[in-house]
């Protein structure tokens, strides 16, 4: 007896193959996360992400044009200050690097992408948490939402198009959206990092903006193992105004992409992190793997789990693979 159905006959060839394909990965939903360095000279290595820099002010305009040409969707950009203090007021300066990059880069794209700004103190404070702390050294929510909302204000002045608040204080949506909206700014929307783990994962980042952390983020960070607080999460961020959510890392938590994806009708991105980067690059580096089909692939795991943006520090080398394909 000879099998009744058949499933290979839609793998046959390449053509057919791509003809039936239940889910595609496009430059256009790509975001390449990017590092400025207040006084660089050149840019500078990430050792423990290879491929990827501490850029001058010059040279993340030129890799930015490069994503842009490339056909990457979008920009998130993060800011390395010379200096730091106990409240990260680098963050809100006018004049503090990741402020006058987004001028720079709004300068010469104008519209031609979406610019977005990471809106969180970790990479401006001394102590390399994300708000302000207390007397007793834990992180003060409430104090921390009046600075979120003037740094909002100051990268919606600077030129971005979305603001990224990821420093998962509660109510800081509401805040921020509060502010910008007075602020004259109700155009300038909010890509939420609503579900933001306390991942093992963030060491490389940590390398890339040089922070200054002792200890962890559990206090604020959402628990590895749990599922649900990640929709109410998302919920609460919906009801302040969030026009975009996220779920960070993306590889290891493709559950909650899934799980997120199917409870809201905004747009769902998802964080592809350094520690995944790292990871793939390592084993690629050792011959383990092969280097470009495994990026590819994770890639689609993120977007067939329900993602429509994708945060990759592969975004302008995928999609010229992409297109190639």
């Amino acid at each position: 007896m000879f099998p009744a159905h058949r499933p290979r006959r839609l793998r046959t060839t390449a053509a057919m193959r791509r003809l039936v394909s239940e889910t595609t990965v496009r430059p256009r939903q790509l975001v390449l996360p990017m590092f400025v360095k207040e006084g660089a000279a050149q840019p500078v290595a990430i050792s423990s992400m290879p491929g990827v820099f501490q850029h001058t002010r010059e040279s993340l305009v030129k890799a930015a044009v490069e994503a842009v040409q490339a056909g990457v969707g979008g920009l998130m950009i993060f800011g390395v200050p010379a200096e730091r203090d106990a409240v990260g007021s680098g963050a809100t300066d006018p004049n503090g690097i990741l402020n006058v990059a987004l001028n720079d880069l709004r300068a010469e794209l104008g519209d031609s992408t979406v610019l977005m700004s990471d809106c969180c103190l970790d990479e401006f404070t001394d102590h390399g948490h994300c708000g302000v702390l207390a007397v007793d050294g834990s992180v003060d929510n409430d104090a921390t939402l009046e600075v979120y909302g003037e740094m909002a204000v100051a990268q919606a002045v600077a030129g971005a198009h979305l603001v990224g608040p990821s420093g998962m204080m509660d109510g800081q949506i509401g805040f921020i959206r509060t502010a910008l909206d007075e602020a004259g700014f109700t155009d300038t929307g909010i890509l939420a990092y609503s579900a933001k783990y306390a991942s093992a994962l963030y060491g490389p980042f940590r390398e890339a903006v040089d922070s200054q952390l002792t200890g962890d983020r559990k206090t604020y960070q959402q628990d590895p193992g749990n599922g649900r607080e990640a929709l109410r999460e998302v919920a609460l961020d919906l009801a302040e105004g969030a026009d975009m959510v996220m779920v960070k890392p993306a590889g290891i938590y493709l559950d909650v992409v899934r799980s997120v994806k199917e409870a809201v009708d905004v747009p769902v991105a998802a964080y592809q992190i350094s520690g995944e980067y790292a990871m793939v690059e390592a084993a690629a580096a050792n011959g383990w793997i092969d280097r470009e089909r495994t990026v590819l692939e994770t890639l689609t795991s993120i977007r067939r789990a329900g993602a429509d943006v994708v945060l990759t520090y592969w975004a302008t080398e995928a999609a010229a693979w992409l297109d190639r394909e």
